[in-house]
C-alpha cells in the first residue's frame, strides 16, 4: 500500500510539472486594494492559470482552486470548501471535459441530464457569493483515440447544455471553444486535449480579457 501511494504521488507530481500545474496550485498572497478573482476548472484551467495571473498582475488577485475541478459531481462535493469565505469579486468557472468521459460500460461519467442538473446547483452556490460569474465553454476534443476515452465533437453537446443553463441564469459566457478552435491543431498536444505552453498562454489572453470586463471599477 505504501509503495502504491508513493507511486501515485510521484505520478501526480510528474504530471503537474509536465503541464505547469505545480506552481499554479500554490496559494498566492493578496495585494491589498485589488479585486479577488477565483478560477475553477480542470487541467485546462490549471494550464492557463499562471499566464492569466501574469496578465492581470496589476489589476486583480487571481486565485484558483487547489485541485483539478474534475466532473460536476466533484464540484458539488467540494464547492463550499473551494469558495471558503473569500469574498470573491469575480469567479471564472468551467466543468465538462471530465463529465463527458466514457465509462467502461459505454455511459458517460455524467450523463447530459445530470450534467444540466449539476450545473444549475453549482451556479446557485456560486451566485450566493455575490461575485460576478463567468462561464467558460469547454475546449475542443481532438480526433482519434484518447485515454481516458472521449469522442470528437461531444463537447459541442455539453456546451449547448451549459449555454442554455447560463443564458437562463444570466451568467456571461466566455466562449473558449470558439476562441481556440481556429488554432486548435496548432496549440494542442499530439493525441491529447491539453495544450502546449503557447496554447495555454493563448487561452489566458481570452480569460484575462473576460475577467477584466467584470472587475469592479
Amino acid at each position: 500500500m505504501h509503495r502504491i501511494c508513493c507511486f501515485a504521488l510521484l505520478t501526480f507530481v510528474c504530471c503537474a510539472t509536465t503541464y505547469g500545474q505545480k506552481d499554479a496550485l500554490t496559494p498566492i498572497k493578496d495585494r491589498p486594494g485589488l479585486p479577488r478573482v477565483l478560477l475553477i476548472g480542470d487541467s485546462i484551467s490549471i494550464g492557463y492559470t499562471l499566464p492569466t495571473r501574469k496578465l492581470l498582475a496589476d489589476k486583480a488577485n487571481v486565485h484558483r482552486i487547489r485541485a483539478n475541478g474534475g466532473p460536476t459531481f466533484r464540484g458539488l462535493a467540494n464547492i463550499d470548501k473551494w469558495l471558503g469565505d473569500g469574498n470573491w469579486d469575480v469567479i471564472h468557472f468551467n466543468w465538462g471535459i471530465h463529465d463527458l468521459k466514457h465509462q467502461a460500460d459505454g455511459t458517460r461519467q455524467v450523463e447530459p441530464a445530470n450534467y444540466e442538473k449539476n450545473l444549475r446547483l453549482l451556479v446557485a452556490k456560486l451566485k450566493a457569493t455575490g461575485a460576478k460569474l463567468i462561464w467558460a465553454s469547454t475546449t475542443p476534443i481532438p480526433k482519434g483515440k484518447l485515454n481516458p476515452d472521449r469522442t470528437f465533437g461531444d463537447e459541442t453537446h455539453y456546451n449547448e447544455i451549459a449555454a442554455r443553463v447560463m443564458t437562463e441564469l444570466d451568467v456571461p459566457i466566455n466562449d473558449l471553444h470558439g476562441y481556440i478552435m481556429p488554432r486548435f491543431e496548432e496549440f494542442h498536444r499530439p493525441q491529447d486535449l491539453h495544450y502546449t505552453t503557447a496554447g495555454s498562454a493563448f487561452l489566458a489572453q481570452q480569460v484575462a480579457a473576460a475577467i477584466e470586463q467584470q472587475l469592479p471599477e
